[in-house]
């Protein structure tokens, strides 16, 4: 083995090796159960972010630990279209050319989709290669292949035929940059200041008038009447009566609704039904025809009048102010905080919009994905996001899929133009029943998240691949982010109820959100992006992994800065350093050791590894990866490197030959290694091939099992006394500043400790235990655990008059800083206004110097008490 671990070298080197030997291949096998995960499909668009490493960290974990034991595991990997994200991007490539879409038509169009699809799509499945993930990529799909188009014309038919799927006009949520609708989980609400507007509308006939406030004045020339409640007395008059829209001056009807609150402004309404999803249905009530007065890229149409036809809406809404403001209709305005939608991929604010849409109705399909959460037949980790789940199933609303854009899957609805027929085929169709060839297809296509719904079902071939189906369907586990829990968990367990009448799959693990060390979310804007493949390339994919793993608690979000990654840079060089001394001692694999030739030392440490076997399993399988990690870390560190192999030293080089104790080492380490895989794949692998002299692929190798027989508590009790008495001696010789190579007389009372102990305290402390009895106490420095007494001779190495005085400087000068940290964060002046991080110092400090006065008052203590 190499001095040192080169992460670069190793994982390129069996990063290919996996993929050329299609190591994480699945076949249908009937003599083993599946575990099934699919992945969440990346954007063509993407780039490989740390929300991608978390989550897929998470799933290759799972993927391999279950095929270690004994599963046939399947990771199916794929891309998603993106439709409006793609589009985009295809669509500023051409704007750089001064071209837009319309100018190179629909067709030419897609096929520079495709074209930059072939060029940059796969990028991102390069770079979860990179991180390890062991998918099955020789089933890797993509949501436009012809599979599963396929299985989105087929569902879309499906949905027609079952009278779920409608056409009409609705209020939508409108992107006017992206020029398409978006569902309301596309739209993203954010608080926003805002004003508050309150306008003179005149009574016809009469100079009086009521005052309406609206937070968007640009769309009153779609006014069509104004709302009051009937129970409202202030306004009961009005009845029968007309008022007047100001700037248009165009007559509105007066109507009466129980939607309209009194208590809110001025208690008077106006109804805009083309421009506001609650005066749609006002106007729908009352029989009101709406009255569009925008077009699809958000500028006013001849409907505002001449002033406004073809100005931007925000432009219209500051001219509209400042006519009213000279008229003086304006009477007043207010700052008005309010929740504002804006489009998920483009952050342009979302218009209300009237629009002739495709709706899939949603609460039949919700009946039975509430059911299968309700009763556990799938279930959700953390299980705080059931009830999130079920609260937005119960108030589900229509889903409208159509799209105004070119990329994606066309809605296959077909329209003749002489008989008015409307088709709808999961098939090209090219003719109509009345015989016209006169026929279009619609010209919109589906939201992306049509085809994303499928995904389970897609990418193992249905609606044809029954053999496919029927063995790896239900999938087993879904690994995802919460901010997608309705956009695609919901779909997806609504399609699989729908089409197949079975869950999708079993469990739903939701991860948390990486920030940075301030707790901001992660993005470009505000720089604080840590690249993954830049970790990866600086300390190896095993390091990202290990660390992202180690710190981030269950479904909780992590907090990252690019020092957190030397946990896990740390940890593999720790792992590779022990590793090369067991290999380099050995002089044959082998596991084989002798019961009977256990000592405490060895039983300690088989008793620790079992038990950590176990928190491993337990901590997989119920998602606890951070406990996991932790475990493996702690017993690797502390029991195997700290304890194990350094107290093994003196059977490998002093006089105490005892080849059992390199067996023992051995079997330890190979199954540390298998224990790490799926956390670490390459380095454990890497380790493993050396250890066995044999080329293995460890995932095809067997996890640790829990052994009973292998667990020693009298001993692990025994071996932790040794532990703790000569953690205190070192501390008592730190704190006093002598050497620790230093060998102090020790006195243990009572002295009953059995050969093995006496041993193992007197190398590990450097310590010589003296059996005798004490003429002068006060000489000693005394120290207590459980029933013990350890009586530490210091005299010949400190003047104990130096010593004392240098004791209560040090902790009078650790007393004076506690204090001015205290006084600093009681400071509610600093806690306020001083930087997160100069705040978080003080109460590192303040931590840290309460630790060293405690630890110098004790050795104080057991000195001169």
């Amino acid at each position: 083995m190499d001095t040192k671990y080169d992460p670069k070298q190793y994982e390129k080197k069996l990063l290919k090796d996996w993929l050329d030997n299609k190591v994480s291949h699945s076949e249908i096998n009937n003599g083993k159960d599946p575990y099934v995960v699919v992945i969440p499909p990346p954007n063509i668009t993407g780039v490989l972010h740390m929300g991608h490493a978390l989550n897929n960290t998470y799933q290759d974990i799972l993927i391999r630990y279950k095929k270690m034991t004994n599963m046939n595991s399947c990771w199916i990997p794929g891309t998603d279209h993106a439709g409006i994200a793609t589009q985009n991007v295809v669509e500023r490539k051409l704007a750089k050319e001064g071209k837009t879409r319309y100018d190179v038509g629909r067709e030419d169009f897609l096929k520079e989709v495709w074209e930059w699809k072939e060029h940059h799509g796969n990028y991102i499945v390069d770079q979860l290669k990179k991180l390890g993930c062991s998918c099955d990529w020789d089933r890797e799909r993509f949501t436009m292949d012809e599979g599963l188009s396929k299985a989105v014309f087929h569902a879309f038919q499906n949905y027609y035929n079952k009278g779920l799927l409608y056409r009409g006009n609705y209020i939508i949520n409108w992107c006017p940059r992206c020029e398409t609708a978006l569902s309301d989980e596309e739209s993203e609400h954010e608080k926003l200041p805002g004003k508050l507007y309150h306008v003179k509308y005149k009574i016809k006939d009469s100079e009086d008038f009521i005052i309406v406030a609206t937070t968007r004045p640009e769309t009153m020339f779609g006014d069509v009447a104004v709302a009051f409640n009937p129970h409202d007395e202030r306004y009961t008059y009005l009845k029968g009566k007309k008022l007047i829209l100001p700037i248009l001056n165009k007559e509105l009807d007066v109507i009466f609704d129980e939607y309209v609150d009194k208590e809110f402004g001025t208690g008077a309404v106006k109804v805009t039904p083309a421009h506001d999803p609650n005066d749609f249905e006002m106007g729908k009530r009352h029989n009101l025809e709406p009255v569009l007065v925008m077009d699809e890229k958000g500028k006013m149409n001849s409907n505002a009048g001449d002033i406004f036809d073809g100005m931007d809406r925000f432009d219209a809404r500051k001219k509209v102010i400042s006519i009213l403001e000279k008229s003086g209709e304006l009477i007043k305005t207010e700052e008005h905080e309010h929740n504002v939608g804006h489009c998920y991929r483009c952050h342009t604010v979302v218009e209300p919009y009237l629009s002739k849409q495709w709706f899939v109705n949603m609460k039949p399909l919700a009946k039975k994905a509430i059911e299968a959460v309700e009763s556990g037949e799938i279930t959700f980790t953390p299980e705080r996001w059931k009830k999130v789940f079920l609260d937005w199933m119960y108030n589900i609303r229509d889903w409208c899929v159509s799209r105004q854009i070119w990329w994606g899957h066309r809605i296959p609805v077909y329209y003749c133009d002489d008989c008015d027929e409307i088709i709808v085929s999961s098939e090209k169709v090219q003719k109509c029943k009345c015989g016209s060839k006169n026929i279009r297809q619609d010209e919109d296509v589906l939201d992306t998240w049509f085809s994303s719904a499928l995904w389970p079902l897609s990418t193992l071939g249905w609606p044809d691949n029954k053999e496919n189906i029927d063995y790896y369907y239900p999938t087993s586990t879904l690994v995802t982010a919460p901010e997608i829990l309705f956009f695609w968990v919901a779909r997806m367990i609504m399609s699989g109820y729908e089409f197949v009448g079975k869950k999708p799959f079993s469990n739903v693990f939701l991860t948390g959100t990486v920030r940075d060390e301030s707790g901001r979310k992660m993005s470009k804007s505000l720089g604080n992006v840590i690249d993954p493949l830049k970790i990866i390339d600086e300390y190896g994919a095993d390091a990202l992994r290990f660390t992202l793993m180690v710190i981030t608690a269950q479904g909780q979000d992590v907090f990252l800065s690019d020092d957190k990654f030397l946990i896990g840079r740390n940890f593999a060089n720790k792992l590779w350093n022990a590793s090369r001394f067991v290999i380099s001692n050995l002089e044959e694999y082998n596991t084989d050791f002798s019961y009977s030739k256990l000592d405490m030392q060895d039983k300690f440490i088989l008793s620790k590894l079992n038990l950590v076997i176990k928190t491993a399993r337990d901590a997989v399988d119920n998602f606890r990866f951070d406990i996991m990690s932790k475990s493996l870390y702690e017993f690797m560190w502390d029991d195997f490197c700290d304890w194990y192999i350094e107290g093994i030293k003196p059977y490998i080089y002093g006089d105490k030959k005892n080849s059992e104790k390199m067996k023992v080492a051995c079997f330890v380490l190979d199954n540390a290694l298998r224990l790490l895989h799926p956390v670490m794949p390459f380095i454990t692998e890497e380790i493993h091939n050396h250890l066995t002299k044999e080329k293995k692929y460890l995932v095809d190798v067997k996890y640790p099992e829990f052994n009973e027989k292998l667990v020693f508590s009298q001993e692990e009790k025994d071996f932790a006394l040794v532990q703790n008495i000569s953690k205190e001696i070192r501390n008592l010789k730190a704190n006093s500043n002598i050497k620790r190579s230093v060998k102090l007389p020790v006195i243990i009372k009572p002295g009953k400790m059995n050969s093995q102990t006496i041993f193992n305290v007197e190398y590990f402390s450097g310590c010589e235990i003296k059996q005798e009895d004490i003429a002068d106490e006060k000489k000693y420095s005394k120290i207590v655990i459980d029933n013990l007494e350890i009586l530490v001779d210091l005299s010949e190495h400190i003047n104990m008059d130096e010593e004392k005085n240098r004791l209560e400087g040090d902790i009078k000068k650790l007393v004076n800083e506690i204090k001015r940290a205290e006084n600093m964060l009681a400071n509610k002046k600093f806690i306020e206004k001083a930087p997160e991080e100069l705040v978080n110092a003080e109460k590192e400090k303040l931590v840290k110097f309460t630790e060293q006065k405690n630890k110098l008052e004790e050795t104080y203590k057991n000195l001169f008490n």
